[in-house]
């Protein structure tokens, strides 16, 4: 008997795995509504619809290019400070990438080499945001994780 749950569970854990699916986000576009259509309500989607499949969708975004301006808290002291299109959209921004960080548990990598060419320090940045040494190297690490690639660039 003890067998045959043990086989029960066997299967069922190899089927579980079936349903995961992984993504990582090539983020380079500086434009809010593309960022909008494919972040924001792009990757909420996407995993609703994989959720509604009884499938789990693993989501990592990838920061580098133009997109850094998306993930800092605090633009009083970054390089984004006069952009008043980001200092009008900020506050539904932060609300947003929070919620997909806590409730969709979408990681966020962003790229210390252009932080450190961009002049963004790491304590502007949300808490939920981590650093990788580079883009490519974040890029690689997902897709040898066997992450599918999706590019978002303008």
């Amino acid at each position: 008997m003890k067998f045959l749950l043990y086989i029960c569970l066997l299967v069922g854990l190899a089927h579980a795995e079936e349903g995961v699916k992984s993504v990582v986000y090539d983020l380079t576009t500086a434009d809010m509504k593309v960022f909008e259509k494919k972040v924001l309500s792009g990757i909420a989607y996407t995993k609703s619809h994989y959720e509604a499949n009884l499938q789990e969708l693993q989501a990592t975004v990838v920061i580098h290019g133009g997109a850094y301006k998306f993930f800092i808290e605090d633009l009083s002291s970054s390089p984004y400070k006069d952009d008043a299109q980001l200092n009008k959209a900020h506050k539904e921004l932060a609300k947003r990438l929070a919620s997909m960080a806590e409730i969709y548990d979408v990681e966020f990598l962003m790229c210390k080499v252009g932080m450190d060419k961009n002049k963004i320090d790491k304590s502007t940045l949300y808490k939920f945001v981590k650093i990788v040494p580079n883009s490519t190297i974040g890029l690689i690490d997902k897709q040898n994780e066997g992450f599918a690639y999706i590019p978002i660039a303008k």
